[in-house]
């Protein structure tokens, strides 16, 4: 059965910011949401309002989508995870991507290379220090040297191990999901048929390496929502975030998959001459259908009871381009409104 959760996006600035974060999240709680997630970017942490989301709710987990595993040192990332985990009381999902290789370099000032290999030695790494009550860690791998040797106590974490999710597309990171990851962190693109066919596959494989059952490994995926009265409107709001990701490599072998390759190179042209109207256009009903739910608010709670299997949880965010602040509150109230519906016990 899936799960659902929602993106606490704050709306405003300051201290308001992270107040309308916490009351989206207790909504989110409210309405029997699984999870409450969080993300960063080059002006934004996800951990500072994971601990916002943290104090201000009650049984939600509460998860990153992504944040930077390399953007912090392992022993970094062990520390604030403890204190992320015995704030919530044991409900945090660590959810960690790399981004691309070129933002590896000019974000963070590391090395692009190898990406998938960094991010198995960095969970490695993570679950020796999560350990560090009980011994000293001393790890000298290809990208991490760490050697701590505690000269204090170190107080036990609330549990004995914390969830780590990681995000792939591709093959390589995958794998890594597969035999380190406690779970992975799809991408809005991801569809059903390519979770179900090439997605369990690497992770199977992954798995296998580990002498591990894949099922161990959870599915998230992130679904984009285009909500509104006027269905046209909601239909172009997907179909413009589609036509953003899909000028980018990364997604060719789903597109193959789907049979859209010539349609992907349609979005990419429109997409290098900076038409939005011809990037629209070039965006089909099929992929549509298959990748997002567009849909009036009446219809959204029948759009999730018929979302195809392959799914363990499901992120629902608003498309991630084009909205307003206000356009994407007003799409989180009606994805709130059709959870409450969706979710709702059955009648006795």
């Amino acid at each position: 059965m899936t799960t659902f959760g929602i993106n606490a996006f704050g709306v405003g600035s300051g201290p308001a910011r992270f107040t309308s974060m916490v009351a989206l999240a207790r909504e989110a709680e409210a309405a029997g949401c699984a999870a409450v997630w969080t993300s960063e970017l080059y002006s934004r942490s996800a951990t500072i309002p994971m601990a916002a989301l943290a104090a201000g709710t009650d049984t939600i987990t509460i998860g990153s989508n992504i944040a930077y595993g390399v953007g912090r040192s392992p022993l970094m990332w062990a520390a604030e995870a403890r204190d992320l985990d015995e704030l919530s009381g044991g409900r945090v999902i660590l959810g960690l991507g790399n981004g691309t290789p070129k933002m590896m370099e000019a974000w963070h000032g590391v090395s692009g290379d190898a990406p998938a290999a960094r991010m198995a030695e960095l969970l490695t790494v993570l679950k020796e220090l999560w350990h560090l009550h009980e011994r000293p860690v001393n790890h000298d791998g290809r990208f991490y040297q760490v050697h701590v040797s505690p000269t204090a106590d170190v107080p036990e974490p609330v549990r004995p191990s914390i969830p780590i999710w990681i995000a792939g597309v591709n093959k390589l990171m995958l794998r890594t999901a597969g035999e380190h990851a406690d779970g992975l962190v799809g991408h809005p693109m991801f569809t059903s048929e390519y979770v179900r066919g090439p997605v369990a596959t690497e992770i199977a494989t992954g798995a296998a390496r580990a002498e591990r059952d894949p099922a161990e490994v959870s599915i998230m995926g992130i679904r984009m929502c285009a909500i509104n009265d006027d269905v046209d409107l909601a239909r172009r709001q997907a179909a413009y975030a589609i036509g953003q990701y899909a000028a980018s490599r990364v997604y060719d072998k789903l597109f193959e998959l789907h049979g859209w390759s010539a349609d992907q190179q349609r979005i990419r042209q429109a997409a290098r001459d900076r038409d939005p109207d011809a990037l629209v256009a070039a965006v089909t009903d099929d992929m549509i259908d298959t990748i997002a739910i567009a849909c009036r608010p009446r219809e959204f709670a029948d759009a999730l009871a018929n979302i195809p299997a392959g799914f363990d949880h499901l992120d629902l965010i608003a498309p991630p381009w084009g909205l307003t602040d206000e356009q994407t509150s007003e799409v989180n109230a009606e994805i709130l409104a059709g959870l409450r519906a969706h979710l709702a016990p059955a009648p006795a």
